[in-house]
C-alpha cells in the first residue's frame, strides 16, 4: 500500500485545481432524498463541508457513482462491492477483492455515519471525506485507476453530463466525481438501534434482560469499553493498539508518521451495527463477536504500545454472552433496510 502521505500529496493537486473553479452555482436542498428525520435528534447535525453543501442533484449523482463499477480499472467493482448496504456498508470477508482478484490490504469498515469522522482511514492519514474518495480509485488492489481518466470516461455518458450539469453546473471531473460520492456516503446516518429507542425514548423492546446487564458491563470501569467506544458513534476516534498480536504485519498509523510509538495502531472504529460487520479488527482475523469478546476478555497479547486499557477482564461466560446481548442491540434494522441508500428498491 502507497504512504498514507503519498495518497495526500496525490489528492492536494485535484483538491485545489478544482476547487479555484468551481461554480457559485446555488445548491437546492428539497428534502426529498433527505430530511431532518433522517438525523436523531441526539445526534449532531450532518457536517456538510462549506463548499459541498447538501443537495439532492449531487446526492442522486453520488448515489449512482457509487454503485457504477466503470469507476474500477477493469469494470469489476464499485464502491458498493466492498460496501454493502444490508451489512451497514462493510464487507463480509477478511480483505476485500479488487480489480484481478487482487486482496486488499485491511479489512473494510462501515461506512454507517462516516460523516461525523474527523480523518479518514484506519491510519487516519486523510482529512477529508472529499480526498478519501481518491484513496480506493488509486491503490492498485482495489480500483486501480485515475480519476482524470474517469472523468474523461463519464463525459462520454450523456446522462452523466447531465446529471453533474445539474449538480455543480459544470461535466464531469474530478471535484465533482468526490464531492458528489461524498454527499451520498454523508447521508449514511445510523442511530436508530434498539439501544438509542430504550436510551432515548424508553422503549425497552429489542433489549433484553441480558442486554441490559451487558449495557451496564459496557459503560462500568470493570470493562472500560466506553472509555474507547464513547460517545453516540459508540468510538473515540483515537489511535490504540488493543493486543491482538505480539507482531503485527501491518505497521498502522506508523506508515504515516514513521514514529515507533505508533507502530500497530489504529483507529478505533464504531461499534454501531457491530453484529452485521464480522469479521473484526483491522485484518479481519475474528470471525465472530466471541471471539472478539474472549479476546479482550483474555487481555489481550504483550505489545509494546499496547493500551494500557486492555487488561483481563475475568468476565464469566454468562456475563461475556451478556455484553454480547448488548452489542446486538446496536443493530439498526431501519438503516440497513432503508431503500434510499440501495441503487435498486430493495
Amino acid at each position: 500500500m502507497r504512504q498514507v502521505r503519498l495518497i495526500i500529496l496525490l489528492c492536494i493537486p485535484f483538491v485545489t485545481l478544482f476547487s479555484a473553479s468551481c461554480s457559485k452555482k446555488e445548491n437546492k436542498v428539497t428534502g426529498v432524498v433527505m430530511s431532518s428525520s433522517d438525523v436523531p435528534a441526539w445526534f449532531p447535525a450532518i457536517p456538510f463541508p462549506e463548499e459541498n453543501q447538501y443537495s439532492t442533484e449531487k446526492w442522486e449523482l453520488g448515489k449512482q457513482l457509487f454503485y457504477d463499477k466503470r469507476l474500477s480499472r477493469d469494470n469489476t467493482i464499485s464502491c458498493a462491492s466492498c460496501h454493502k448496504a444490508d451489512i451497514a456498508f462493510s464487507d463480509n470477508i477478511a480483505k476485500s477483492i479488487g480489480v484481478g482478484g487482487l486482496p486488499g490490504r485491511q479489512n473494510a469498515p462501515t461506512l454507517a455515519n462516516v460523516a461525523y469522522q474527523p480523518y479518514y482511514t484506519r491510519a487516519g492519514g486523510v482529512a477529508t471525506l472529499e480526498m478519501q474518495i481518491l484513496v480506493p480509485i488509486q491503490e492498485h488492489d482495489e480500483f486501480d485507476f485515475n480519476i482524470v481518466d474517469i472523468a474523461t470516461l463519464l463525459n462520454e455518458i450523456p446522462e452523466y453530463v447531465q446529471m453533474s450539469r445539474e449538480a455543480f453546473d459544470r461535466d464531469p471531473d474530478p471535484y465533482v466525481i468526490t464531492r458528489a460520492i461524498a454527499t451520498f456516503e454523508r447521508t449514511m446516518v445510523s442511530g436508530n438501534s434498539p439501544y438509542d429507542k430504550y436510551e432515548h425514548r424508553g422503549d425497552r423492546r429489542g433489549v433484553s434482560d441480558a442486554a441490559v446487564r451487558g449495557m451496564k458491563l459496557f459503560f462500568s470501569t470493570r470493562t472500560n469499553c466506553s472509555s474507547c467506544h464513547s460517545g453516540f458513534n459508540f468510538t473515540d476516534y483515537s489511535f490504540k493498539n488493543n493486543g491482538l498480536y505480539t507482531e503485527y504485519a501491518d505497521p498502522g498509523r506508523q506508515r504515516l508518521t514513521g514514529k515507533a510509538e505508533d507502530n500497530a495502531l489504529f483507529k478505533v472504529p464504531t461499534l454501531r451495527n457491530i453484529a452485521l460487520t464480522a469479521p473484526y479488527m483491522h485484518d479481519g482475523s475474528l470471525n465472530s463477536l466471541e471471539e472478539v469478546v474472549k479476546h479482550y476478555n483474555s487481555g489481550g497479547r504483550p505489545h509494546l504500545n499496547k493500551s494500557p486499557l486492555i487488561q483481563p477482564l475475568g468476565l464469566t461466560m454468562q456475563e461475556q454472552k451478556d455484553l454480547i446481548a448488548f452489542l446486538n442491540t446496536l443493530t439498526d434494522v431501519e438503516f440497513i433496510n432503508n431503500k434510499k441508500h440501495y441503487y435498486e428498491n430493495k
